[in-house]
């Protein structure tokens, strides 16, 4: 059974930083990129970073550059998204996603940042 389970998202006021985690079970995590999306109320969902299998490559929305970083543990087989200097707008259900030749979502992780 195909499990990602996101966890680390909350309340955090502007400026400051959030750890999100995706634990993966059920496939071979080593096979699959790895993505973090996020979608806000009213808005489609958009794609915030992305990691390769080894973890040699990533990218990022232009929005999140310089703030975000995305890492990934082949052996815990997790990813995560640090957030760093956090705005409001980032405020969204955070999802993650595994790729190969089908993908796989999470259920979300909501992270409000507000003062």
């Amino acid at each position: 059974q195909v499990q990602l389970v996101e966890s680390g998202g909350g309340l955090v006021q502007p400026g400051g930083s959030l750890r999100l985690s995706c634990a993966a079970s059920g496939f071979t995590f080593t096979n699959y990129a790895m993505y973090w999306y996020r979608q806000a109320p009213g808005k489609e969902r958009e794609m915030v970073a992305g990691i390769s299998t080894p973890g040699s490559h990533t990218n990022y929305d232009d929005s999140v550059k310089g703030r975000f970083t995305i890492s990934r543990d082949n052996v815990k087989n997790t990813v995560y998204l640090q957030m760093n200097s956090l705005k409001p707008e980032d405020t969204a259900v955070y999802y993650c996603y595994a790729r190969r030749n089908i993908g796989y979502w999470g259920q979300g992780t909501q992270v409000t940042v507000s003062s």
